[in-house]
């Protein structure tokens, strides 16, 4: 009685860790690959550019995605409709403590702590981290065998990203930039 107790036991615990564990996968984000291009706009027009990822992975379950998370390498902020001397300017501006301090906080990362499926996707709420302050962020991502991509939309002035803002400096006039930027995410495994 004894033995069959263990056999038992053994067999329930190799079917627990079976159900479990065959059906997970971690996918590791290829930083190569992958980027992460911005926008952000002002009165007077547009910025764009690319910033790296530098690691990530994201979660699956019975080929389910359930969660994840990547490191944006702040230290790569490029511009992609500026060169030269106007290009260096503007780089050096978003890398001061004006607006992302990338010397003090040199990386951001998203946590995914939620995930819903869509019909078209995933809807997505993970915790953004940039200059050291965490909020959450809510978007939709489209997920194939090949990697995943969203659009992000952050408002900077949740993470102490204030110059320039109409919400916390008056009288800005066409120098005011807007709140919200935007990350287009293209993650390839």
């Amino acid at each position: 009685m004894k033995n069959l107790v263990l056999i038992l036991v053994a067999t329930l615990l190799s079917i627990a860790v079976w159900a479990t564990d065959d059906h997970k996968e971690v996918k590791t984000i290829n930083p190569e690959k992958s980027s992460v291009a911005w926008e952000g706009k002002k009165v007077t027009g547009t910025h764009t550019g690319l910033i790296s990822i530098s690691e990530g992975s994201l979660e699956f379950d019975h080929g389910k995605l359930t969660g994840g998370n990547f490191v944006i390498d702040m230290t790569s902020i490029t511009s992609t409709d500026l060169k030269g001397p106007p290009a260096n300017k503007l780089l050096g501006h978003l890398k001061s403590d004006d607006f992302f301090g990338v010397e003090t906080f040199p990386t951001a990362e998203l946590d995914i702590t939620k995930v819903t499926k869509t019909d078209t996707g995933y809807n997505v709420t993970a915790n953004l981290t940039i200059k050291g302050t965490s909020k959450p962020v809510t978007f939709d991502t489209v997920v194939t065998k090949e990697g995943a991509t969203a659009e992000i939309v952050i408002d900077r002035t949740e993470y102490g990203v204030k110059y320039g803002s109409g919400k916390f400096f008056e009288n800005l006039g066409n120098k005011a930039i807007y709140d919200d930027f935007t990350l287009n995410v293209n993650l390839v495994f």
